[in-house]
């Protein structure tokens, strides 16, 4: 509100400065009418003891009539005297006081104008002065310097102007902050997908360089090389389709076809996907559940978020374990219970088990660190929440759907 107040201060003061104009002038005027009414008093008062003195008989009640009387003699006898009844007083000293008032008068106008033009001038040269700050301040943004701060609250269009330049700064400043960040992550993930892709690209290389070297190498060791060239593809096909669908949930180029689902269909699809890998290690997944229980999402990618989590789960599970899976529904939301018989996650790894490219101390060769990463944005993208419970028994996922 600092214009605002400031232009108040200045309206103030012209009205205050403007009010004791009026009451002085009008002060001055009242003295000044005082003044000539004495003097004309005066006179016309000597002018009737002389006329009583000569002329006796003459009453007081004619010549107060006479001082009364509202109509005008044309008769101009004073004339011969150089008297002009229409432009001089009679009475000289009335004459005299005339310059001395006007001059007063003439004095207390300069004076009052004085003050209006110096207001204007003071208010101006702020109003300039604040136009000079907001041309600076555009000047620093020109240059990205965002740090700055207007500190104007008012309705007049400057502070308007302020307010809207300020707008726009904090709007700049964010994308500044989030360009940079970007510019942050984006190196951060790269230096992670370099060092992805680097171990299984050396292996490939070693082993390749082996069978061109080798040419008379026996069929055994040949078969478990290009099993070995065949996984370490696989793994970097799984990884790139990752990082592909998650640069996609980035850019937010996924369209999601959200329909209404049965919930039992897609965990038995995850399941399905995992198949092969529990079957190597023998766990057995559980699952338990009303048939009936519907959720809105997309199909396909809710199957492919809880693939991604069971597979977790059947990574850190023993041989020979389970893995339960339980869900129900509510009125708030629906629940899914993932749980693994596995060594657990430690409090220090487990707030950071969804970021990208994290792998714990317990993860598999394999693992790339991105496949709960990935869940997650799914989940969240079709209005749930998941968290994460974990100690030495196992490890538990609480997925919900909120309706």
């Amino acid at each position: 509100m600092k214009n605002k107040v400031i232009l108040k201060k200045h309206l103030l003061k012209i009205l205050i400065t403007l009010l004791i104009f009026v009451i002085c002038f009008l002060s001055l005027n009242i003295y000044e009418y005082h003044i000539y009414t004495i003097n004309f008093n005066h006179k016309i008062n000597d002018i009737i003891n002389i006329l009583e003195d000569k002329y006796p008989d003459l009453k007081e009640e004619d010549i107060i009539a006479i001082l009364n009387d509202k109509s005008k003699s044309n008769d101009n006898t004073l004339k011969e005297y150089g008297i002009d009844l229409n432009d001089k007083s009679i009475v000289i000293d009335n004459s005299k006081i005339y310059p001395k008032f006007l001059i007063i008068n003439m004095i207390f106008l300069l004076i009052f104008t004085f003050f209006i033009i110096l207001e204007f001038i003071i208010y101006l040269s702020k109003r300039n002065r604040d136009l000079l700050d907001i041309t600076r301040y555009v000047e620093e943004l020109n240059k990205r310097n965002y740090s700055l701060n207007i500190d104007a609250n008012s309705e007049d269009e400057l502070s308007i102007l302020r307010n809207e330049i300020y707008k726009t700064t904090v709007m700049l400043k964010e994308t500044a902050d989030i360009s940079r960040n970007d510019k942050l992550n984006l190196k951060k993930s790269l230096e992670d997908i370099s060092h992805q892709l680097k171990t299984p690209l050396t292996s490939i290389l070693v082993m390749l360089d082996n069978l061109i070297d080798d040419p008379k190498m026996d069929a055994k060791t040949r078969e478990d090389f290009i099993k070995d060239i065949k996984r370490n593809v696989i793994n970097i096909n799984f990884f790139v389709q990752s990082i592909l669908k998650l640069s996609k949930f980035d850019a937010n180029t996924i369209h999601f076809t959200k329909s209404l689902n049965g919930l039992d269909k897609i965990i038995k699809e995850a399941c399905k996907n995992v198949s092969t890998l529990c079957d190597l290690r023998n766990i057995k997944i559980n699952i338990k559940g009303d048939k009936d229980i519907k959720v809105k999402c997309d199909a396909i990618w809710e199957v492919e978020a809880l693939t991604n989590i069971i597979k977790n789960c059947v990574e850190h599970s023993r041989d020979h374990s389970k893995i339960d899976i339980l869900y129900e529904d509510n009125n708030a939301y629906t629940k899914v219970l993932i749980r693994d018989y596995g060594d657990g996650i430690s409090p220090t790894e487990l707030p950071h088990i969804f970021e990208r490219f994290y792998k714990g101390k317990n993860s598999s060769n394999d693992s790339v660190g991105i496949g709960l990463s990935l869940a997650k944005a799914i989940i969240e993208n079709d209005n749930g929440i998941i968290n994460v419970e974990s100690n030495e028994e196992g490890t538990t996922f609480i997925i919900k759907y909120l309706k």
